[in-house]
């Protein structure tokens, strides 16, 4: 771990002790979100990617390999598309793996105030689930549609069609923790 690491994990906490102490609700849950995120996003690299990874490209197998669309490479994180005339390899990295969403799920989740420890317990596991299974479903598009169309599609596939169907999940699922789960709670309360 870096000295930059360290200093800015003690500067965080501070803050967040000052925004609690001064009754901030707002700017503890918007520095929490973010500083939580960071910490995710820097403490994932090594392992909660490669597993990621591995998890997603072993989904898509399980559509991928009966249906004859691609070739996967789970250890590797390598989706080899097919049509027939040529052929293009996706690698499974960052990006695509599903990390960044869940990590900022999970952050913001983390410091929602609508929720007891044991309900955000179980709802960033169904979270990390909505987005695996969502991130499954937008990399089987990818392979159906340049297996289907060839390679000369794929940047459509994964830049836009792919990205619009993972946020739509995403945002619904965002939508039904968030907002409803919000609504729901200050519906009781009245």
């Amino acid at each position: 771990m870096s000295i930059f690491l360290l200093i800015s994990g003690v500067i965080w906490l501070y803050a967040l002790s000052v925004f609690k102490r001064a009754k901030l609700p707002a700017f503890y849950f918007i520095v929490g979100s973010v500083g939580l995120f960071f910490i995710l996003f820097f403490f994932s690299k090594p392992y909660f990617i490669w597993i990621m990874a591995r998890a997603v490209t072993f989904g898509v197998s399980l559509v991928a390999h009966p249906l004859n669309l691609a070739t996967v490479y789970s250890d590797y994180g390598l989706i080899a598309i097919n049509n027939g005339f040529n052929a293009i390899t996706m690698s499974i990295d960052y990006e695509c793996s599903g990390v960044i969403e869940t990590a900022a799920f999970w952050a913001l989740l983390a410091f929602y105030p609508m929720y007891q420890a044991k309900e955000k317990v179980v709802l960033a596991l169904l979270g990390l689930l909505w987005m695996y299974v969502a991130n499954v479903i937008r990399l089987i598009l990818i392979v159906l549609i340049v297996h289907t169309f060839g390679v000369n599609y794929f940047f459509l596939a994964h830049s836009i069609i792919g990205r619009i169907v993972f946020y739509i999940f995403a945002v619904f699922f965002y939508y039904k923790v968030f907002t409803y789960g919000y609504l729901e709670k200050n519906k009781k309360k009245v």
